[in-house]
Parts: C-alpha cells; sequence; structure tokens
C-alpha cells in the first residue's frame, strides 16, 4: 500500500519516501522529515509511503516499490530521493542505481543541517566529527575524484583502489585529529565546571525537542540574544548565562542546549557529547515542551530517551510547556503550575508562553524555590478541562 501527497512546486523537486514497518510513532505524513528538507534547503514535491515487515537488504524498500518511485520521479521531475530511516551504504548505493538519481538519508540530512547551523569552533569539529564518520562508511561513492583513476600495469585490485585506501586512511587521521581537540575542548568545560562548583554555582540546562522553543525562553529569561526561529535545529552550540532569581537572592548559571529529534543518529550523539555534557551535570533540567504540537507526548518520550542515553535521566526536572499562545481558549489549563506524572515521578510544571511572557514570573518563582532547597509541591497531574485531559497528557 503506497499513499502520495503532492507538496509545493519548485526547481529542484525532491521525493520523500517513509517505510512504516510496524514500529510506534511512525510518522505517516512525514511532516518532519518535510520540514528537515525544507530547514536543509531542499524542496520536497511529493510524499510516498509503504509498509513492510522488514527493510529489504538490497533496495530496503524492494524492487517492486522502488519502480514506484523511479515513475513518480520520471513523473515529477525529481532530482534527488530522501528516506526517512537510515540506509546502509549497499542499499544507498542499490537505490541510486535503480533511481539512476541520488539518494539520501534522514542522517545525512540531520548532518547537513548541523553543518550548516554550526558557528562555534566546538560546534564546527563536532559536526565535521560526525560527518567524517558517517562518510568513512561510503567512500566508494562519495568521493567523486575516484572516478579519475584508472588501473594499469603492475596495479593491484581494480581502478581506484590504492586512492581509496589512501582516502580511507586520510579520513581515519582526520577523525583522530578531531577527536583530540575535542579532548581539549571537553577538558576546558571541565575546568570551567570546577570554577563554577567552587562559587557553589547552581547549573540549570534547557532540554527538549527541537523547535519547542528553548532558545526563545532562553533570551527571555536571560534577555540575551541567542538565535530563536520557528526551524528545526535553530541552536548547535551551547550558550551559558547568569540567571538572577530575585526571591532566591542569588544568581543560578542557565544554559542552552542543542534540541533532540526523533532518531537522532547516533554518531551525533557522540559527537556532541561535550556540548550535551552541559545537561549531563547539571543541577536541574528544564524540559521545554511545544505543548501546541499533536505529537508533544511522543516528543517528551524521545527527549527521556536521549536523557537516558546520555546519563542525565536521574537529574531532576522542571517541565516547561510552552507556546501556551498557541492554544485555543477551549485547550488552555486552569492553572499555569501544577505537577505532572514523570515516569511515575510527580514533576513540577510551568505552562507559559516564551514569546509574549505569559508565565514566565510563575517559572522564575519555581526555580527560586527549588534552589533554595524547596521539595516538590503537592499538586494535581491534570488541570486541563475535562474533555482535552486525554489527548494532551
Amino acid at each position: 500500500m503506497t499513499s502520495l501527497q503532492p507538496l509545493n512546486d519548485s526547481s529542484a523537486p525532491t521525493i520523500l519516501v517513509g517505510v512504516d514497518f510496524g514500529l510506534p510513532n511512525f510518522d505517516s505524513e512525514l511532516e518532519e522529515l518535510g520540514l528537515l528538507a525544507q530547514t536543509a534547503g531542499l524542496n520536497p514535491v511529493a510524499r510516498m509511503t509503504c509498509k513492510r515487515k522488514a527493510p529489504d537488504a538490497a533496495l530496503f524498500v524492494g524492487s517492486g516499490k522502488a519502480d514506484e518511485i523511479k515513475l513518480l520521479a520520471n513523473q515529477l521531475g525529481a532530482v534527488e530521493v530522501l528516506f526517512d530511516q537510515s540506509l546502509s551504504p549497499a542499499q544507498q548505493r542499490n537505490l541510486e542505481r535503480k533511481l539512476e538519481l541520488p539518494v539520501n538519508d534522514r542522517t545525512l540530512l540531520i548532518l547537513e543541517i548541523f553543518g550548516q547551523r554550526a558557528r562555534s569552533h566546538e560546534g564546527k569539529l563536532q559536526v565535521e566529527l560526525a560527518r567524517m564518520q558517517y562518510l568513512s562508511t561510503r567512500l566508494v561513492r562519495r568521493w567523486s575524484h575516484l572516478e579519475r583513476q584508472s588501473g594499469g600495469i603492475g596495479m593491484r585490485g581494480g581502478p581506484g583502489e590504492t586512492q581509496i585506501e589512501l582516502d580511507r586512511r586520510m579520513i581515519g587521521e582526520n577523525i583522530k585529529k578531531i577527536k583530540d581537540r575535542l579532548t581539549k575542548v571537553k577538558r576546558q568545560r571541565q575546568t570551567q565546571r570546577r570554577q563554577r562548583e567552587r562559587r557553589d554555582a547552581f547549573n540549570i540546562s534547557l532540554v527538549g525537542y527541537t523547535n519547542a522553543g528553548k532558545s526563545t525562553l532562553f533570551n527571555a529569561l536571560v534577555k540575551a540574544k541567542a538565535y530563536a526561529a520557528d526551524k528545526l535545529f535553530a541552536t548547535l552550540d551551547t550558550t551559558t548565562r547568569q540567571l538572577y532569581l530575585g526571591e532566591a537572592g542569588r544568581s543560578v548559571s542557565l544554559s542552552d542546549t542543542v534540541g533532540f529529534i526523533r532518531d537522532l543518529p547516533h554518531g551525533l550523539i557522540d559527537a556532541f557529547q561535550a556540548t550535551l555534557q552541559e545537561a549531563v551535570d547539571a543541577d536541574l533540567l528544564l524540559h521545554v515542551v511545544d505543548v501546541a504540537s499533536p505529537h508533544f507526548s511522543e516528543q517528551m518520550a524521545e527527549v527521556q530517551r536521549v536523557l537516558q542515553e546520555i546519563g542525565a535521566a536521574d537529574i531532576p526536572q522542571v517541565l516547561v510547556f510552552n507556546k501556551l499562545d498557541a492554544l485555543d481558549e477551549t485547550r488552555r489549563p486552569h492553572h499555569l503550575v501544577d505537577t505532572f506524572d514523570l515516569n511515575g515521578v510527580q514533576t513540577p510544571r510551568i505552562f507559559l508562553s516564551a514569546k509574549n511572557g505569559e508565565g514566565l514570573q510563575a517559572l522564575r518563582s519555581e526555580l527560586a524555590r527549588i534552589v533554595m532547597g524547596g521539595t516538590l509541591p503537592e499538586g494535581y497531574a491534570g488541570d486541563f478541562p475535562e474533555s482535552h485531559v486525554a489527548s494532551l497528557e
């Protein structure tokens, strides 16, 4: 079964493909992939989804479905095909031969976006490491200059083999150099953290799904000018500022971190370990949630999964249900402050709009209470109108 959905017309059409293997949270509309594609500067013109029990070893979608994709691409004049799942090097190579078009996957797409957005020296190093690790498995098809290599008398193997070996060695050496430089960055961060500890600093990190409004909230709290936009992965580099809490009579350290996303490539998690270390070493996490998103429950679960993976799952959290301004009146909560059952733990929850400032003072008061050693408030886990509790919780 295949479903097609036309998208906007463009001069460089891209077809989006997703395969439903029966796993939970499959994005049947390929909405997030479309947003990622647009963020990277691509122009999707059609979406195609299909169901399979397991990936085809050679073509991922099988030969019949590959023929359908090729026909659709010819009809629409597509110049690229983008898959929502990660492809193996062999599957990617076979699909390109079959479709006679460039084929890329979600992993490379996220890497491209990260490469476009990284600004700091550390961020650029982290992106380059992840990109090198990804390309190291795809040397044969990604390095165009290899096609100019030719065999000859006395040469071992086929055309270009010696150059491929040289490139593999070069990439391996580059990966080692980048890792060494990132190790130095980690040491510098550790020194900075020790200095904060000596000053008895209380460290808070903003975490959450990409585009939940973390940077907008960060700017609203500390009057900073960190880049914030209504797009995926607007912020990649960790920014730290001092936040003064008048009710506590002291300042705390507030850090804005990179947003999480479904199926975040493991290489990126490893490469961004130095940045995500801000979350691991925090005394408190502000988990920012886009309450206006119909998928916010799944997004919260994905953030919890990544926090578990980086060793930050046991750090206390405050849930910040952001974008209150985007809810219509029938869906607004009765109270701005309550508690929410997060993995069996009653967790403080604040409803606010970082955009217009509603609820910001309630968040400041809650942070001051926690910094002064306050315990979790007695509360209730749901305060929406009854008809909307099930859908929002």
